[in-house]
């Protein structure tokens, strides 16, 4: 296939392949589920935090979580039952099907398309593994639920989504790069779409609170006894968090054919691995990480007009992340703040719920804030947009994802301008 050469929302030139646009968002999270509550959420500076409901945390001496305490399975599903899946995947296909109706398509629209549902996560469904552990230790094997048992495959992520939606010319992939793999799953989605070896893709990530990430984190050091402030001097550590963002992203070609809302374009991604150890962040690679996305984008940093940071909220990878940040922007930062402290850590779906983010915040012209703050570290000493959003005229985004093992993924997103700027 020949493709033309295009230009990006920067107006840099790009090479032959497709433009690729978000057109629907499907986000389940603790400030709100639906786009319409998500983006009332990041507006409003809503926090999710509350204490731990889905596991006994006698013994602790804080549990809090942004945990989501009102979500119903049985009003997303139609076609499988709620019990054939994990919380983990009752989330991404839930999201799966509102991003689909948001993009103003039917079951039958992307059926009859060659598609990609690539979903990345951290945990995979290990509440379930917790359940069945605690049920082995405790009455034995012979015990164990082979409902629950067959819950577990880290796969249904994004194959529940391929079955609730029949779809069959499809390829179906489940990323497992811990707390990056929902920006993985979105440029694996990129990829596919810009090179034409599918038509539409359905890509983010999900994961739901389990007892054994909490009880790690705890171990680490790095659960907040309270909330999660990002970049403050007196910032304590994460909250874990649970959720799925789910993107449908098309060609600009088949969203401008059929006449579809845009809220962003993808405009390239980078990747890095350092593998230098197993928890702390490697600011060197990060910066690779961060340079390799703008010249994949056909971006400068100049052009960067605010960036969702990966932002946990920890003494050690605050500092790092902006530090790496530094070696590509020098000392002139862009305002980089960090949704978490609203939503929590939500492992594999904190990327892509922070592509979301991006996608609302271009489309609708703010930047979200990085709340419960208080004081900015001069460590850090970045704009976080402290508490409140504001309103802002933004062209380009970037959206880091960091993880552990070294797994860096950041994605670049661009503002939509309409006809005239497909014509450019």
């Amino acid at each position: 296939m020949s493709l033309p050469s295009t230009e990006n929302a920067a107006g840099h030139a790009q090479g032959a392949r497709h433009r690729v646009v978000i057109t629907g968002l499907g986000v389940v999270t603790s400030i709100g589920t639906g786009v319409g509550a998500f983006a009332e959420g990041l507006r409003q500076g809503r926090s999710g935090a509350k204490p731990i409901g889905a596991f006994d945390t006698e013994g602790f001496a804080h549990a809090n979580a942004c945990e989501i305490t009102d979500f119903d399975a049985d009003a997303y599903l139609r076609r499988l039952p709620a019990d054939d899946l994990g919380r983990a995947s009752q989330f991404a296909v839930a999201a799966g099907r509102m991003a689909v109706a948001d993009a103003g398509l039917t079951e039958d629209d992307v059926r009859a398309r060659r598609s990609l549902v690539s979903v990345g996560t951290t945990d995979g469904e290990s509440r379930d593994l917790d359940h069945l552990v605690g049920v082995q230790v405790a009455a034995g094997e012979d015990r164990l639920d082979p409902v629950v048992a067959r819950r577990v495959w880290p796969g249904r992520l994004s194959a529940g989504i391929v079955r609730e939606l029949g779809l069959e010319d499809v390829e179906t992939v489940t990323v497992a790069t811990a707390c990056a793999a929902g920006n993985y799953a979105v440029g694996y989605g990129y990829d596919a779409i810009s090179t034409g070896d599918v038509e539409m893709a359905l890509c983010g990530g999900a994961d739901a609170l389990c007892f054994k990430t909490f009880t790690g984190f705890y171990r680490l050091g790095t659960i907040a006894p309270d909330v999660c402030r990002p970049f403050d001097s007196d910032r304590q550590g994460i909250l874990t968090g649970e959720g799925a963002g789910i993107l449908l992203m098309e060609s600009l070609e088949s969203a401008l054919a059929r006449g579809a809302r845009i809220y962003a374009e993808v405009l390239g991604y980078g990747l890095s691995c350092d593998a230098s150890h197993p928890v702390a962040p490697d600011g060197d690679s990060i910066a690779r990480c961060i340079k390799a996305a703008h010249r994949n984008s056909g971006i400068t940093p100049r052009d960067v007009d605010f960036i969702s940071a990966h932002g946990t909220g920890t003494k050690a990878n605050d500092v790092t992340e902006v530090g790496a940040i530094r070696q590509v922007f020098g000392e002139d930062l862009p305002r980089t703040i960090s949704i978490k402290s609203m939503i929590g850590h939500t492992m594999g779906a904190a990327s892509a719920l922070g592509a979301a983010a991006c996608a609302l915040a271009l489309r609708e012209g703010f930047v979200p804030p990085t709340v419960n703050h208080r004081e900015t570290d001069p460590e850090c000493g970045v704009d976080c947009v402290p508490n409140e959003a504001v309103a802002a005229d933004l062209k380009v985004v970037q959206n880091n994802g960091l993880a552990f093992g070294g797994n860096n993924a950041v994605l670049v997103m661009g503002r939509w301008d309409g006809p005239d700027a497909a014509a450019s």
